[in-house]
């Protein structure tokens, strides 16, 4: 029984072994110059805002704390390369994006953040698929606003909104990147268009406030990703109704 047992798995062990040895360490095939092509992943974005805010008369760029959402950032780029040193690229994405308040002379904490369908263009420079740098434009829209007051470190407020006006209806951003070898991406964002909508009006118990005037806030959003510039050939399965010439049923009839 031993015997038949070792002549069973040891072919088994051998066959593992070479495919763990090609399966994760071979080069991916690289889509060739002048093809579409589209790459996807997700990112982790730390951003921090440049501050200017008036209130009571008293200006202040101070209060800005450094906020990080690992989640949830999917991306999905389409690539056009005319050369191997010269591409460009646009895509669709979701971005968590946001900051942290805390005002001065105050114990009082505010976290803003809204989720975000951004649509970047841009120019991609150096060896393709491999150590180059990015530049680019990108447009925002934001979906879901969320607010948080915190006062002393205990949360006394929280609301979320759809669509809401709190925010401008549209975020404008300049961005340039880095992509290192192995497909590792660092790229830093700057927002030209002010966070909130100051001119935001609500009615509370009567009382009629601008709860973000004076309050400007662009945010610096610094991304790190791995692989949105490193495409790969997809593997093509067969056809409906064709069989793998390696199988035994291709030479059965």
């Amino acid at each position: 029984m031993s015997t038949r047992l070792l002549a069973t798995l040891i072919p088994l062990l051998v066959q593992g072994g070479l495919s763990a040895q090609t399966s994760p360490f071979t080069p991916p095939q690289r889509p060739d110059p002048r093809t579409w092509y589209l790459t996807n992943g997700s990112e982790w974005v730390f951003s921090f805002p440049v501050l200017d805010v008036s209130r009571d008369s008293v200006p202040s760029g101070q209060g800005g704390i450094v906020r990080f959402a690992p989640f949830v950032n999917p991306r999905v780029l389409v690539h056009w390369d005319a050369g191997a040193h010269v591409g460009f690229f646009s895509g669709l994405g979701i971005r968590n994006l946001g900051f942290i308040y805390d005002v001065p002379g105050s114990n009082e904490r505010f976290k803003y953040r809204t989720y975000t369908l951004g649509l970047p263009v841009g120019i991609k420079l150096g060896r393709m698929h491999n150590v180059l740098v990015f530049a680019g434009y990108e447009l925002e829209l934001p979906l879901n606003y969320k607010e948080k007051r915190y006062v002393n470190e205990k949360k006394e407020d929280k609301f979320n909104v759809w669509f809401s006006d709190r925010t401008q209806p549209f975020f404008q951003s300049v961005m340039l990147g880095v992509q290192a070898p192995l497909g590792f991406n660092v790229s830093v964002k700057y927002m030209l268009t002010n966070f909130h909508n100051t001119a935001y009006r609500e009615v509370i118990d009567g009382v009629e406030r601008f709860p973000y005037a004076g309050l400007n806030a662009n945010l610096v959003c610094l991304s790190v990703n791995w692989g949105m510039h490193a495409g790969r050939k997809r593997k093509r399965g067969p056809g409906p109704g064709t069989v793998p010439a390696h199988d035994p049923q291709a030479w059965s009839h």
